[in-house]
């Protein structure tokens, strides 16, 4: 646990939310298990493996140390989450999770939930993801399959996206979506789509074509998606949907499933798209097999062929 407690020896104040410690990559052997991240003014420490009472209070003891370093006089608010079958739970540590709970990125505002479930409403590892989509979507209509809580909607609006649909099943999600648009200021632009996507084509076609689609769907939910099966299904669609020349932003987070997985998978569903190049992780997210870390590909429709003279 040492390496954990040197990352917190040397923390600064965060403003935007990030990951500060990732022990997942294998940077630090030994410390596969843990990860600390700032959802400002909360510290939110995750656990893959069981831990007990002294070893929090260990770690309690060292951020304390710290906080009342880089921030005197301030609360010191932190939330444990412990993700293995054996151990699941999440309990505020210390002090109080603001609500509502708003984090910054870029400028950019987002609701967290850090004491409801596994998935706190943002995924820190897609902010270049996002950032790339803040540089590349002006002036596009952009599809948001698997829009979760629309964070990739905020981007594409910033960015000067003519429209985004938002399409998830989770009524829950797209209703914090439709909170994060005014907290950014959006109060139009979006459309929001609470619906299964593989139900739902129609509409989406008559939406479309569109410039720009993302697809970031979860790696294995039972009765939703699972890669191995579903994703092909996605790709055969992607081609009929793009304008040409338009992009298309495949993205998985399956440790077990490399990025020749999806470049296969293309290749088989929808070869006539190109691929362009995998985008690059928050150096925060640093992994010492690159493969399994989050998968972020970028494909290009092909252009109108040339007209005969």
């Amino acid at each position: 646990m040492q390496a954990l407690l040197d990352t917190i020896s040397r923390l600064d104040k965060p403003t935007d939310a990030a990951r500060v410690f990732h022990g997942r990559g294998g940077l630090h052997p030994g410390h596969e298990q843990w990860a600390l991240d700032a959802f400002p003014p909360v510290w939110v420490l995750t656990s893959f493996q069981p831990v007990d009472e002294a070893t929090l209070q260990t770690l309690h003891t060292a951020l304390a140390a710290r906080w009342a370093q880089i921030a005197p006089g301030e609360s010191l608010n932190w939330v444990f989450q412990c993700r293995h079958e054996r151990q699941t739970e999440t309990r505020l540590m210390a002090g109080a999770v603001p609500e509502p709970h708003v984090v910054t990125e870029r400028g950019a505002r987002y609701l967290v939930h850090v004491l409801k479930g596994q998935n706190h409403g943002l995924f820190l590892d897609m902010a270049e993801g996002r950032q790339w989509v803040r540089e590349h979507a002006a002036q596009r209509k952009v599809l948001n399959l698997f829009a979760y809580t629309c964070a990739f909607s905020i981007a594409a609006l910033q960015g000067g996206a003519r429209q985004v649909v938002n399409v998830d099943m989770s009524g829950g999600a797209m209703a914090i979506g439709q909170q994060n648009h005014p907290l950014n200021g959006l109060a139009s632009g979006a459309s929001f789509l609470p619906h299964d996507i593989f139900k739902t084509w129609g509409k989406i076609t008559r939406s479309g074509p569109y410039g720009l689609i993302i697809v970031d769907p979860p790696s294995f939910q039972k009765g939703s998606f699972v890669a191995t099966k579903d994703y092909q299904r996605l790709m055969r669609r992607m081609n009929e949907l793009l304008l040409p020349e338009g992009q298309l932003l495949l993205c998985l987070n399956a440790p077990e499933l490399g990025p020749d997985f999806l470049q296969q998978q293309m290749q088989e569903a929808a070869p006539e798209l190109q691929f362009e190049r995998r985008l690059d992780n928050p150096a925060s997210f640093a992994d010492v097999a690159p493969e399994r870390a989050l998968k972020v590909l970028l494909y290009r429709a092909p252009a109108l062929p040339p007209r005969d003279a």
